[in-house]
């Protein structure tokens, strides 16, 4: 170890929480082998098409690794629930479909896992027969939604029943160690801690909107498939009330600043977490020794930063390709016959620039990311040891303590309102007079301004993956000068990218004129190999 490491000396001795959770960890069975009469399999060639389209589909629909298999599911059972309201039946269906598109191996679903699903789609079925009848239609859209949100995150753990017990446990553990460093005046440690898990979920687990209802219904709640039909039916009076709550909880202001808190202390979390994984049959051994921990908190980080870099490249690529997709094609097709027929003539030096800055722009703002250095590896270690031991009470110590917002006096309130509002008028004219001086006229402005937003704001969503494993970002001397001119283009991005993401014209594409008759042939050509196949082995 080189003269720069941690000094390191004595043992470290293991607080209750860490031994709760690597004992939480060890009762987690293995999902059990499948026999060969039970396995669910698909054709190789079917499955080859569907990753194709599925890769295609997604492509077009900006979401996080994580959370593309839900949103399949969700895809796919609308779209069998349209054709077949009472659902009888579709789950076969629908565990075929993700395999094809191999959201799960093909061979590691089994008809008892059939079973499960179907169970828990007509569980589903008549607690939406029951809640939603005789309600008026807008909620009747919003308690179908959120059942359909219960439904496709309890379909996907049930399928995945070990990965989803080791993100719980570990979810857990967060909890456990932050809780007693927050107090919210006003609120009882109830309340508190229904809105430090709302945080925990959007922060640690960066769950959707689906995922965050359907973790907080869990968390007071069990999950639907383990409701007897009598319990749906004395439930569903009280689930209205139940969704209402959880969607108050969600929005709430507190839920917003305990995100912020959670992310900056999840480095240390996260590293931990994965020494726990790559040395679990030796985990003891290594978390009580100091040495040893280094050792690998140092492999992993730099292992880590690593794998940083090229993610950043390739979430840079997948942004740019969402962005072309779904916003410059349409946007640049509006373009030139929107301007040909309003002002009689086409500036293609507007429509090259519109074409070409806003990939060079996301590079350039990507190049100037930095990621971590040895000396944020060094303050993850101490965290982590801060975090384990016992002797050093580190979830008992006060680190944050958000209090009610102070009444602001309305001059001020004013004032700021002001000062916000000429940093949009100050920016937007800076590019209005830059654009006009290039003979931009005012739908090519707008289709420029429009790619610029966009492209800000995805290249700062990168960032935020940039800085997960870092423990304190520096705020660079400039950033103030930065954020002045950005913020206004960073706020218009926002509002596009999530206010117009529902316009997405080849989401409507996909999902209504492609998806369907696609999944059919599919179907046909997989039932067609399956009876050639018997007839195969008949005659063999």
């Amino acid at each position: 170890m080189d003269q720069e490491s941690p000094q390191i000396i004595e043992k470290i001795k293991l607080s209750r929480l860490v031994d709760a959770l690597i004992a939480s960890l060890k009762s987690i069975k293995a999902r059990k082998k499948i026999d060969e009469l039970s396995k669910l399999t698909v054709s190789q060639t079917v499955s080859f098409f569907a990753i194709l389209y599925e890769r295609v589909r997604n492509a077009v629909e900006y979401r996080e690794d994580h959370q593309v298999r839900r949103a399949a599911i969700e895809r796919m059972i609308r779209r069998r629930l349209a054709i077949n309201p009472e659902g009888k039946g579709e789950a076969e269906n629908l565990l075929r479909e993700l395999l094809w598109a191999r959201y799960y191996d093909n061979g590691s679903l089994s008809i008892q896992d059939v079973d499960k699903v179907q169970e828990i789609i007509d569980k589903f079925q008549l607690i939406r027969k029951l809640i939603v009848t005789g309600r008026s239609n807008e909620n009747q859209q919003y308690l179908s939604q959120f059942l359909v949100d219960l439904l496709t995150c309890e379909i996907e753990e049930v399928l995945s029943p070990a990965k989803t017990q080791e993100s719980a446990s570990y979810n857990f553990f967060i909890f456990q160690v932050l809780r007693n460093k927050i107090k919210i005046e006003g609120l009882t440690e109830d309340q508190r801690d229904a809105f430090f898990l709302a945080g925990l979920e959007k922060a640690y687990r960066r769950s959707d909107k689906s995922y965050q209802r359907y973790h907080l219904f869990t968390t007071f709640y069990k999950p639907i498939n383990e409701y007897s039909e009598t319990e749906i039916k004395e439930l569903c009076t009280k689930l209205p009330k139940i969704f209402k709550k959880i969607e108050e909880i969600i929005k709430s202001p507190y839920v917003e600043n305990l995100t912020r808190f959670v992310k900056k202390q999840l480095p240390p979390f996260l590293v931990l977490f994965e020494v726990i994984k790559t040395k679990f049959k030796e985990i003891n051994t290594v978390l009580t020794d100091k040495s040893k921990l280094w050792t690998d908190v140092d492999i992993i980080c730099r292992e880590k930063y690593q794998q940083i870099g090229v993610r950043l490249r390739n979430l840079a690529f997948k942004s740019f390709i969402y962005i072309f997709l779904t916003k410059m094609i349409f946007a640049l097709i509006l373009e030139y016959p929107v301007s040909q027929f309003v002002y009689g003539e086409v500036n293609m030096t507007s429509i090259l620039i519109n074409t070409l800055f806003p990939p060079v722009l996301m590079l350039i703002i990507v190049f100037f990311f930095r990621l971590p250095d040895e000396e944020n590896t060094k303050k993850i270690y101490q965290r982590i040891i801060q975090i384990i031991d016992a002797e050093l009470n580190y979830e008992s110590a006060m680190a944050y303590l958000p209090k009610k917002q102070k009444i602001k006096k309305p001059i001020m309130i004013f004032g700021f309102t002001v000062f916000y509002s000429l940093t949009f008028l100050i920016t937007f004219s800076l590019i209005y007079e830059g654009l006009s001086y290039l003979n931009f006229n005012l739908v090519s402005m707008f289709v420029f301004v429009f790619f610029i937003s966009i492209v800000t704001f995805f290249s700062f969503r990168i960032k935020q993956f940039v800085n997960e494993y870092r423990l304190v970002e520096k705020e660079a001397a400039a950033a103030p000068i930065f954020d002045f001119f950005f913020m206004p283009i960073l706020s218009l991005g926002k509002f596009l990218s999530g206010g117009l993401a529902k316009l997405n014209f080849f989401i409507f594409i996909f999902d209504f004129l492609i998806e369907a008759p696609f999944k059919f042939v599919f179907e046909i050509v997989e039932e067609w190999i399956s009876f050639v196949k018997k007839r195969k082995e008949e005659i063999i």
